[in-house]
């Protein structure tokens, strides 16, 4: 029997946080069961990829440093870089749909660079495109059309202060109340996607926190690539690396449990925010923020995945393939692992 979304599924998925197609998921499972089919439905969909990705991580542990297991990351991690460039390229003409909010993405990078916090630029980003259509609307009735500088310039205030709050990293140690603290942050304001999450695990597990390397993050974004399920459960992986199955459990419970939080409390919200101009206009913001922070990552994750000629051919060819051929990424993903297999024996 076939199953559908309820009507408004996919609405509810791009106006709340999280991994879409998770919810989407557990949107269905709550149309059709209530709070039972939620659970199941959320479960069903994630467990057999974390399970699989718990596996990998277990051999990644064990046996990450033999020579072939080596040349499978080493040939897979640029074709990834490839792969994140194609969705930034296919985001990015949706997301950008005026020049203000090219501006508005343009600030976005210059905060993320100079190292203002995600949650600041996506906040103040939010808030300059909900500012800047109220503006917009007032100049309008007053003095007609705006024109492109006067369309621009209300970003332009709220960016500015948010380009000096600094945050500084701080060691810590990996304890499972912080792992799950970290994960249950980014599933809680996540907007954009699934990619946007290596912006968010960079800037804590990288640069705050010291828990991982950038290769490191690079590796457990390749698996949550290559595996099958949501991209989130890269936490799986993390968590795994980090500390075993018990974080691998806890890193991906974390991340997962704010979208059946928002999809359980969204339901009747959904109508309302999505006829609200100024609703649509915060997330028209957010998600070009997302964007920025995406953008950012992958130049940094890039930097550590291109280290030779090599992987520059494979990631440079791989984004040709993606962007002018439309060659499905699992082929690609896994002709990338032999030629590392074979570049590396």
């Amino acid at each position: 029997m076939a199953i559908f979304a309820p009507p408004n599924a996919e609405r509810a998925t791009n106006l709340i946080p999280g991994p879409n197609s998770t919810e989407m998921a557990i949107h269905i499972g709550y149309g059709r069961r209530g709070w039972p089919g939620l659970l199941v439905a959320g479960v069903c969909f994630i467990l057999p990829a974390a399970l699989i990705v718990v596996v990998i991580a277990w051999a990644y542990v064990r046996f990450g440093t033999v020579p072939a297991a080596t040349g499978l990351l080493y040939g897979v991690k640029p074709v990834v870089i490839a792969v994140v460039v194609q969705a930034l390229w296919g985001l990015g003409r949706s997301a950008v749909k005026t020049p203000a909010l090219g501006v508005l993405g343009a600030g976005a990078v210059i905060a993320t660079i100079v190292g203002v916090n995600e949650l600041v630029v996506l906040g103040a980003a939010g808030a300059s495109a909900a500012l800047a259509r109220g503006v917009r609307r007032l100049r309008r009735s007053v003095t007609g059309p705006p024109t492109p500088l006067m369309a621009t310039a209300p970003f332009l205030p709220l960016l500015a202060p948010a380009a000096l709050t600094g945050v500084g990293a701080t060691a810590a140690s990996v304890g499972l109340w912080p792992l799950f603290g970290v994960f249950a942050k980014v599933g809680s304001v996540l907007f954009g996607s699934g990619y946007v999450l290596l912006a968010f695990l960079r800037a804590d597990l990288v640069q705050r926190f010291h828990w991982l390397t950038e290769r490191q993050l690079l590796d457990a974004v390749a698996v949550g690539q290559v595996t099958p399920g949501p991209l989130f459960t890269t936490a799986t992986f993390v968590g795994y690396v980090l500390a075993g199955t018990a974080g691998a459990v806890v890193a991906t419970v974390g991340i997962f449990l704010p979208a059946f939080v928002f999809v359980a409390a969204s339901g009747p919200l959904v109508p309302r925010l999505r006829r609200s101009p100024t609703a649509g206009a915060v997330l028209d913001g957010v998600n070009v923020a997302s964007l920025a922070l995406m953008a950012v990552v992958t130049w940094h994750l890039g930097r550590a995945a291109l280290v030779d000629w090599e992987t520059a051919a494979l990631g440079l060819g791989s984004a040709l393939l993606l962007l002018r051929y439309r060659v499905n990424s699992a082929w690609l993903v896994a002709l990338g692992a032999l030629a590392g297999v074979l570049i590396k024996a």
